[in-house]
């Protein structure tokens, strides 16, 4: 006599898992979508489409550079004291011009990125332990170096944060162009194949004679310079340097879009079109509660119970 199969209760439930982590982000975007078109006042006008993609794009940046670590089996805990440092070195080499200070802003979240990475490939320090450290040391870095708020007065950026091209947004446009490298990189390069194999198994990964180590580093300089990024243009969109509230929580909303988008915390997977789904979600839900008035410590809560589910839904897959 065969083996009996799983009990029809535990086969449901396990397609049910199984359907909520590959699809349940984008039935929540869905859900949102209706909810607010029945419920939002205004909510289908342009320039509230206007407003929500400039403000999911930065979410979206940050939650990129997540994805690769995480798909390392990895985390990057420093993400947003990254903004708040890219921030503050914006607001003091601004007057050398725009790009000038995007420059230097990259660079020192690049220079953070290296610390993360060697931290971790070299030392051997737990990424969550290496990259909270950096998120308490650049996050003092940013209020060293730029105490309190300052305005921006560079055209040129207030033009990035508040200018178009043919209807869109310019940092939706910058957010779309760096879906697009970030999805090629992990999908049609040797970088990419890399980064899954250590994510999927790095013992195995140096035995197979991978440069481990030149890929991790790799991968936690990305993330600042994303981070970086997502600095510069959410400085543009404020027309303002506040390092002591950009950034602040990002890490948690690019957390929160990379799991719930299907990128499981165990590595060796990175689901890009999930994670722009996540950061769409989160900006979604946030939008939501404000615009129904409830306090922002209810996006939090939201937030973290939407991580519980999706990290349940993938530990129940892994079960499998």
């Amino acid at each position: 006599m065969g083996a009996a199969g799983p009990p029809p209760g535990a086969a449901r439930r396990a397609a049910a898992t199984a359907w909520l982590q590959t699809y349940g982000v984008y039935a929540g975007v869905a859900v949102l979508l209706i909810f607010n078109t029945a419920f939002t006042d205004h909510f289908l006008s342009a320039e509230n489409f206007r407003t929500q993609a400039v403000q999911v794009a930065p979410i979206l940046i940050v939650a990129l550079g997540m994805a690769l670590a995480i798909g390392t089996e990895g985390i990057d805990l420093s993400v947003g004291s990254v903004m708040a440092l890219s921030t503050s070195l914006i607001a003091l080499y601004l007057g050398y011009g725009p790009w000038l200070a995007l420059l230097v802003a990259i660079v020192g979240g690049i220079a953070v990125g290296v610390l993360n990475g060697s931290l971790v490939a070299f030392i051997g320090v737990q990424p969550i332990v290496a990259t909270l450290a950096l998120m308490v040391g650049a996050k003092g870095l940013a209020l060293v170096l730029l105490p309190q708020l300052r305005d921006v007065r560079d055209e040129g950026m207030r033009s990035l944060g508040s200018g178009d091209l043919l209807g869109v947004p310019y940092p939706a446009l910058i957010a779309l162009a760096l879906v697009l490298v970030v999805g090629f990189t992990v999908r049609r390069t040797t970088f990419g194949r890399q980064l899954l194999a250590i994510g999927d198994s790095r013992p195995a990964a140096e035995l197979a004679g991978l440069p481990v180590r030149r890929v991790l580093i790799c991968v936690y300089v990305c993330s600042g310079v994303l981070a970086a990024t997502a600095g510069f243009l959410a400085t543009a969109r404020l027309g303002a340097s506040d390092p002591t509230a950009l950034g602040n929580l990002m890490e948690l909303s690019a957390i929160t879009a990379v799991v719930v988008g299907g990128t499981s915390l165990a590595g060796g997977r990175v689901r890009i079109a999930g994670t722009v789904a996540g950061a769409v979600l989160i900006q979604l839900l946030t939008a939501t509660l404000i615009k129904h008035d409830l306090p922002p410590s209810w996006t939090q809560m939201a937030q973290a119970a939407v991580i519980v589910l999706a990290v349940y839904a993938a530990r129940e897959r892994g079960k499998r």
